[in-house]
């Protein structure tokens, strides 16, 4: 079957993944109502694109945190990736790095930083989850730095795993012969069957549920790298982000794995822009499939955007290829919104190329 948009890639993947990992990768929290509206949302938001404008010439590039990219397209920190494929993170490097972009890393890659590094030159961060045991982050952290990543995603959005049913349904674990990478060393790289989930366990046992704000200031005192705040909704925390000095933030409510009946990012995104006021740059993570996906995202002030979901199917269809299909699939669609809405650079699209449901009327009803 010949693919031809991004979203075909999760229907193959169904198909290849034993239900366990598909599950793991596909589901969202509790009711998965926001799992839905992450997507969902994207269609409340409507073009209005400009007409008779020398559209030859496109420059999709941008930079972010002073890294130039090919496109404002880059791949979210995902867990687990051999689970999809033999070449799990490897591939998703190798991918990115040919596509231009960036790639961030999860703390629980099957692949280490190290690993990672080794598949050769590419912009990447790395994703950090802070353990309980602060010696734990201080060794990844460095690691990170040594390993040539360029920044820390910080997500701040778990100090307990959301409730996700199909993990709990499924007893969740890491398929055998795997290890979370990062922490092999240590005996923090397994993550075994219970009567719940696996994951759920873990996070229990080993994440720090009392991080707060100080820490920021904490990991600004054992890194040089620059710290994007990942998970942040609200103009309240945007605000907070920007005065603990933040290099940037990344919307995102964890794919809808964390606390259900958030918004959709793409909802929550215009609150963030504003309260930040151009401080710091703000990125999108949840819910784009699509290149007009992208082009809405930054019409509302996003600098970027990461996807998650799509690396994994697309790495699960078809390993390296697939992802490579897939950033390219989002590039051109991308660059064909451009086109078609009047925009010949990424300065050029602005609020105004966009009409949303919440935005006011321009016009009066007609009587009736």
């Amino acid at each position: 079957m010949e693919i031809t948009n991004v979203m075909e890639y999760e229907k193959i993947a169904k198909e290849k993944l034993p239900k366990m990992v598909y599950d793991y990768y596909a589901s969202g929290a509790e009711d998965q109502w926001t799992l839905q509206e992450n997507r969902n949302a994207f269609s409340r938001i409507l073009f209005r694109p400009r007409i008779l404008i020398d559209v030859s010439k496109i420059d999709v590039s941008t930079t972010v945190l002073g890294f130039n990219t090919s496109m404002p397209i880059m791949i979210a920190p995902t867990a687990m990736q051999k689970m999809a494929h033999p070449d799990g993170e490897l591939a998703n490097a190798r991918a990115t790095s040919a596509a231009g972009t960036i790639m961030t890393l999860s703390s629980w890659a099957t692949c280490s930083v190290e690993e990672v590094a080794s598949t050769g030159p590419g912009i990447r961060f790395f994703q950090l989850y802070v353990y309980k045991d602060r010696n734990v982050v201080r060794q990844l952290v460095k690691r990170a730095e040594e390993a040539g990543f360029k920044a820390i995603a910080l997500t701040v959005d778990t100090p307990r795993l959301g409730r996700r049913e199909s993990d709990i349904k499924n007893r969740f674990a890491l398929p055998r012969g795997l290890t979370l990478k990062n922490f092999e060393g240590l005996d923090l790289g397994k993550i075994v069957k219970t009567d719940d989930s696996g994951l759920a366990s873990y996070v229990a046992g080993q994440v720090d549920q009392s991080l707060s704000w100080k820490d920021i200031k904490w990991l600004q005192s054992i890194t040089s790298l620059p710290i994007l705040v990942k998970g942040v909704i609200t103009a309240e925390d945007a605000r907070i982000a920007v005065e603990y000095g933040a290099a940037g933030i990344i919307v995102s409510n964890h794919g809808a794995r964390q606390l259900d009946y958030v918004p959709a990012t793409i909802m929550a995104l215009e609150e963030v822009v504003k309260a930040v006021e151009g401080r710091i740059p703000v990125f999108l993570d949840g819910g784009v499939r699509r290149g007009t996906d992208v082009f809405k995202a930054l019409a509302l002030g996003a600098s970027g955007v990461f996807v998650g979901r799509p690396s994994l199917f697309s790495l699960a269809a078809d390993g390296e290829a697939g992802v490579r299909k897939m950033l390219q699939m989002l590039r051109d669609e991308f660059e064909l919104t451009m086109a078609l809405s009047g925009c010949r650079s990424l300065r050029e699209i602005s609020r105004n190329h966009i009409k949303t449901d919440w935005d006011t009327p321009h016009y009066l009803p007609a009587k009736l």
